[in-house]
């Protein structure tokens, strides 16, 4: 059940009529039963695994919890490392075991010597990277007493598999959505205008931007030595949007979503091409991972804590390990290791200007500005969106080959980007995601009708996946 599909509003709008009927310990019972269903809508075998998932983290935090009363840190150390080997163990196992088995054999091939590769044929369980990494939060908080556990199991696993966020995020941290659980909600009017917002505008990114972007990416990457540099820069382009447009889509109509239910779920994306510097792209782009990185990764490494060259390693380290945290592909590590290698040299930038006056930015600097950290991002895109080696150097030969001609590849960037900035504008001046619901009643009409027609022409409805459903 996509998002993007008749099944799922059917789906959703069943879930709501029985949730408002319901008392609020039977809504939390209820909405486990439909998230694991919306789970099983997938692949049913899958739900063992989720629900392994659950009782290890539930089961660790409470001994984590009971030997911290007891003033035992031997045996809380012991818990955390078996949750954190538990969880890391299954998604390594179903996502990385190739991977390394491959790379691996690729060595010693390189060293001369012979070596069978042993392949699992299985299937990568959908939305595994990130209940992983949500479950892991949850014990690691309780181990650094930020968060006592839950002893209510129902409650734990449905901040598991609440299925606004189950399959892509946001990846939510325990202590904000296990005490909204906790809690009988109140579905106020503000929520109901901001859900069916978000939803709305959630649509008309995935169906009538993301889609059709995605469309002329798939000609541009399937063949790129078939065309020349003008349309290839244009197909990174388009990617960059539909990429921002699919998961920004999905977030919004995640949290919208929620909203109807009663729940608050953390923003996700916050006009990331309007970023300045790439260290601010990062606290605007995928907003619950990057925090998640810092706060889980980069932090406990040592952070800028320790001078310039640790601090570099730290970032490097931190966005080659969010590389392979999207996929068991070579091409996911050169991305993180490209943005490692933007932010370290922004870092030591902004370490030799430390102690300089510096004059406020004018319009045209923070353009300028801006315009240098979107061709930085859209460069990157290149090795995010190629599923091979061969591919990447195809189109990276094509792009500095600067062949003329086909400027007609310009007109749907332009259109994409026109429809982008419909929306993130208007957000981004009023500084409210929902700011459509504050509008006049003309006004706010007339943006739905051309929302709609948009989706309508589009002719995408429920076609398309969303791209971080394979990660």
């Amino acid at each position: 059940m996509l998002f993007n599909t008749p099944e799922y509003f059917f789906f959703f709008a069943t879930v709501l009529l029985v949730y408002f009927a319901l008392s609020f310990r039977a809504q939390n019972r209820w909405l486990l039963a439909t998230s694991y269903l919306f789970y099983a809508s997938w692949d049913w075998r899958f739900l063992s695994l989720l629900l392994l998932s659950t009782v290890i983290d539930y089961t660790a935090g409470l001994a984590i919890q009971r030997a911290r009363e007891r003033e035992q840190p031997r045996v809380m150390r012991a818990a955390l490392i078996v949750s954190l080997s538990a969880q890391l163990g299954i998604l390594g196992f179903f996502k990385y075991f190739n991977f390394f088995a491959e790379s691996a054999a690729g060595v010693v091939h390189a060293l001369g010597f012979r070596a069978s590769v042993p392949v699992l044929n299985v299937i990568l369980p959908v939305g595994i990277s990130f209940y992983t990494f949500q479950t892991m939060s949850y014990t690691i908080d309780i181990y650094r007493g930020q968060f006592l556990p839950t002893r209510n199991f129902t409650d734990f696993a449905l901040s598991v598999a609440f299925f606004p966020h189950l399959v892509a995020g946001p990846i939510q941290r325990a202590r904000s959505l296990i005490v909204q659980i906790e809690r009988p909600r109140v579905v106020s009017e503000d929520y109901w205008s901001r859900g069916f917002t978000l939803i709305m505008i959630g649509l008309i990114r995935k169906v009538a931007i993301a889609d059709p972007a995605g469309a002329l990416v798939d000609a541009y990457f399937g063949n790129p030595a078939q065309y020349s540099s003008i349309p290839l820069a244009c197909g990174l382009c388009l990617y960059g949007l539909q990429i921002y447009n699919d998961f920004a889509g999905y977030s919004e109509i995640a949290r919208g979503s929620a909203n109807l239910l009663g729940f608050d779920l953390m923003r996700n994306f916050r006009h990331p091409y309007f970023a300045r510097n790439i260290s601010e792209f990062w606290t605007r782009w995928h907003i619950s991972l990057s925090t998640w990185l810092r706060d889980y990764l980069y932090i406990p490494l040592g952070g800028n804590r320790h001078g310039v060259p640790r601090t570099c390693a730290n970032l490097m380290t931190t966005m080659l390990l969010g590389g392979l945290w999207h996929g068991a592909s070579w091409n996911f590590v050169a991305w993180g290791g490209l943005h490692g290698t933007y932010l370290t040299a922004y870092h030591l930038w902004r370490a030799r200007r430390a102690h300089r006056a510096l004059e406020p930015p004018t319009w045209a600097s923070r353009f300028l500005s801006a315009a240098v950290v979107y061709g930085l991002v859209t460069f990157s895109w290149l090795f995010f969106r190629s599923h091979d080696w061969p591919t990447t150097l195809a189109y990276l030969a094509g792009l500095v080959a600067f062949t003329p001609g086909s400027e007609g590849a310009l007109v749907p960037v332009a259109a994409l980007w026109a429809m982008t900035l419909a929306i993130d504008l208007p957000q981004a001046i009023a500084d409210d995601e929902c700011t459509l619901a504050a509008w006049s009643m003309p006004r706010r009409a007339a943006f739905v009708a051309a929302g709609l027609v948009a989706i309508l022409f589009s002719g995408n409805v429920g076609h398309e996946p969303f791209i971080y459903f394979q990660f």
